[in-house]
């Protein structure tokens, strides 16, 4: 199953049950929002979960693409991405948690064909403030499915403060084996969907306020999904990839699998990031694109430095433009890497001869590490990466 059917046998599937499909937003969040960018696809259907009535219904689904930072040292594994696509669904005080969660497990079963048999859930299993979520945890019993209660797993919230409650997990078992154990003792259970029930509001003082519109809020993960029904290892393998795994390691030959993922991913986020309107900065958005871009670079001179990223062709930046529906020229994108491969190549330089000097021949100092950088420009992972290969 391509990725484009599955996006569309998503769509197909909550449009025929009275969802109003909504056009997903950049990765730059509304206006007056804190976050640098959208990190799940209810931020910008925040006001909309407190209450607000939204212009097209009740019932929406879209699309959205997202950007997670805190997973950026994860990345490299088989699930985790920087830059990745939400299929979502809302019900804005409409139906409850049962109705969602018997749509997502028909959904996964009868719409996309997977086993029955694999599938594991998790639930909200209560605390000092919150009462179990029993309504879920019926629904999946009657499912036949097999739930595990649980207490900080499977509870959502965006941020300290704001819409939050509840949520139940569904994982998919993609081990060579029969299914055994639980989501949270064994790997191979990868979740795939969630479904936040948005019951409360966290204040500042941590108290915790009954909305009163009782919210679904669901996430599906793309690419996670993609590799599941691709029968694939990893979303590396997924055809959401081919262009970058096919062409990244004709011209590189990264040190290890690991390696190879990241750099894949790095510059296909990086290529989505530019996509939305930023440039690489010091602060801010930019500095998160100069970041990952840096990362790239840092890993593929390791192994040959003469390489620059215009030796790779226009298809993977084409792909991953199309995929996003993003409407930029490969070429302007390409041009913005250029610029700042051009700019970390004068860092590095001038990196190698601050760290030539003799004050820096030992090892360094957390003093050491702050000179470096308020002086010099030079962030610890540079500096580092110049320590165990200083040319």
């Amino acid at each position: 199953m391509s990725t484009d059917r599955v996006v569309r046998t998503f769509l197909d599937y909550f449009q025929q049950r009275g969802h109003r499909r909504i056009t997903g937003s950049t990765l730059l969040p509304p206006p007056g929002d804190s976050v640098l960018f959208t990190t799940a696809g209810m931020h910008p259907l925040t006001p909309h979960l407190e209450g607000l009535p939204h212009p097209l219904g009740r019932r929406l689904v879209n699309v959205q693409r997202c950007l997670r930072t805190t997973d950026l040292d994860e990345v490299g594994d088989d699930t985790h991405l920087t830059v990745f696509e939400m299929l979502g669904t809302w019900s804005l005080g409409d139906y409850g948690s049962s109705r969602s969660l018997r749509w997502g497990h028909d959904l996964l079963v009868n719409g996309f064909g997977v086993d029955p048999g694999l599938l594991h859930a998790t639930v909200f299993g209560g605390d000092e403030r919150t009462e179990p979520d029993t309504e879920s945890l019926r629904t999946w019993q009657e499912l036949g499915v097999p739930v595990e209660p649980t207490v900080e797993e499977n509870w959502w919230s965006n941020g300290p403060t704001g819409p939050c409650g509840p949520d139940s997990e569904i994982f998919v078992w993609t081990g060579d084996t029969p299914p055994r154990s639980t989501p949270t003792r064994d790997g191979r259970w990868v979740e795939v969907w969630n479904h936040v029930m948005m019951r409360h509001r966290r204040h500042e003082d941590g108290v915790l306020e009954t909305l009163p519109q009782q919210s679904i809020d669901t996430g599906l993960g793309l690419e996670r999904l993609v590799a599941v029904l691709q029968g694939k290892r990893s979303v590396f393998e997924t055809d959401l990839f081919e262009p970058w795994m096919r062409t990244v390691p004709s011209l590189w030959h990264p040190d290890d699998e690991s390696s190879l993922r990241l750099v894949c991913d790095h510059l296909r986020s990086a290529v989505v990031v530019i996509g939305d309107g930023v440039v690489p900065s010091s602060t801010g958005r930019g500095y998160v694109l100069r970041r990952l871009v840096r990362r790239v670079l840092t890993t593929l001179w390791r192994d040959d430095p003469s390489r620059t990223l215009g030796d790779l062709p226009e298809e993977p930046y084409a792909h991953t433009l199309d995929r996003f529906g993003q409407s930029g020229r490969p070429q302007g994108v390409r041009e913005v890497l250029l610029d700042e491969e051009r700019r970390f190549g004068r860092l590095v330089e001038r990196g190698r001869r601050v760290l030539s000097r003799p004050r820096f021949a030992g090892p360094l100092g957390e003093d050491d590490f702050h000179y470096l950088h308020d002086t010099h420009g030079l962030p610890r992972d540079l500096v580092l990466a110049l320590r165990a290969d200083p040319r």
